[in-house]
């Protein structure tokens, strides 16, 4: 009996060792069966389809770079192929609109994008090769906002005029030890006037104001001329020459004579030309003064105020270039607010002086303009020779081969 139980103790034994062997066993196999399933790669899937271009600026990646290198070839190829789809083109409306947008609901789209697009090369949505709209559709956009800008450049202009020709005031000119002279050169004839009512000093007379005294009185290379004119035939309609003058560049007279009429005067117009009979009774003939003064203004600048009647009426020419004419003058035009201003207001606007109050005198008159003239002759000259390189640069571009 003993040997019985030991058999079926030690059969027992055994059979609970193979259970406990198998268990173990068993784990294992599972255990390896996890790491295998864990570490076998994804079954593939199939290949998705390529991603469009994308319809709406915030699909774009912040990967800008890459982006723009893509639509740069992208762009080159679309122009050498030389046409655009429909889709094209409802891309660039999509991205016009979005583009056009109002700022906050830019700033919110700006915010969406950068949570909900990835920054990672792998995942990076470029668009296709034919989309190369997204760098013209700004471009669009500027060349529609050009015309706004064209819009606004009057305006500036209007402005800029505005503060350059606003008068001076006493607020202005809080300095009381400046000599009004000086003001004058640097600020003009009204903040001159001020300064000198503030300072007690008596405002100038025409002569002393567009005449430098101690200035060098012979022949300069920029000379001012006027004539003055008596009527001839019925009513005294028709003008002859009845006196000619010119002023060196600081008001000094050079030259100033009274012609013989050559044909019987029938109003010699005293009031305006403030010429009598006995004035040019004697005169010079007018053979001698056309020839005397065609010698002074060759080659040099002439200054005048409506120039063209004063050459008509001495029968002389003189060269375009060499010519300044103070009616022609377009900022003179502004302050007078007319197209064709009188010497009279050009000299009460600009330089606060009176002159033509009575009978014209040409001196007086060739002072003026001479005057006019050396207030803006820094600016004048830049204007014109600004435009003679532009002319320049235009012959060169034309003669230039292709």
């Amino acid at each position: 009996m003993s040997k019985a139980k030991e058999k079926k103790a030690h059969s027992d034994a055994k059979i609970h060792k193979h259970t406990a062997k198998d268990k173990r066993k068993t784990f294992w196999i599972k255990q390896n069966l996890k790491k295998k399933k864990l570490g076998k790669p994804a079954a593939p899937q199939k290949q998705q389809e390529k991603p469009g271009p994308p319809q709406e600026a915030q699909l774009i990646s912040a990967n800008w770079k890459a982006l723009q290198q893509v639509l740069k070839s992208s762009q080159e190829k679309r122009h050498q192929n030389g046409f655009t789809t429909k889709k094209h083109q409802e891309n660039a409306f999509q991205r016009k609109s979005v583009n056009s947008a109002a700022p906050s609901e830019r700033d919110s789209v700006k915010k969406e994008k950068q949570k909900t697009v990835p920054v990672s090369g792998e995942n990076l949505k470029l668009p296709a090769a034919s989309d190369s709209q997204q760098s013209t559709a700004p471009k669009r956009k500027k060349d529609k906002e050009m015309p706004n800008s064209e819009e606004e450049g009057p305006t500036k202009k209007k402005k800029i005029s505005l503060v350059e020709e606003r008068k001076p005031t006493e607020d202005d000119l809080w300095f009381d030890d400046v000599d009004p002279d000086v003001i004058e050169e640097t600020m003009g004839a009204e903040a001159a006037e001020i300064m000198r009512r503030k300072q007690g000093v008596r405002s100038k007379e025409p002569e002393t104001s567009l005449v430098k005294e101690s200035a060098f009185s012979g022949i300069t290379q920029t000379v001012a001329i006027d004539c003055e004119m008596v009527g001839v035939g019925p009513d005294g309609e028709e003008s002859i020459l009845a006196r000619v003058s010119l002023v060196n560049k600081f008001g000094k007279c050079i030259y100033d004579k009274y012609v013989k009429p050559t044909e019987k005067v029938t109003d010699y117009r005293t009031a305006v030309s403030g010429i009598r009979p006995q004035d040019i009774k004697d005169g010079e003939d007018i053979q001698t003064v056309q020839r005397e003064v065609a010698d002074i203004l060759k080659g040099r600048i002439v200054v005048g105020h409506a120039i063209h009647n004063d050459l008509k009426i001495l029968l002389l020419d003189h060269p375009k270039k060499f010519i300044r004419d103070t009616q022609k003058y377009k900022p003179f035009r502004r302050i007078a607010k007319s197209s064709r201003p009188s010497l009279k207001v050009l000299c009460r606007e600009v330089l606060n002086v009176k002159v033509q109050q009575g009978e014209h005198s040409s001196v007086q008159d060739a002072q003026a303009t001479m005057r006019l003239y050396t207030l803006v002759k820094k600016q004048w000259e830049a204007e014109i020779s600004g435009r003679k390189k532009n002319k320049e640069s235009e012959a060169k571009k034309k003669r230039k081969p292709r």
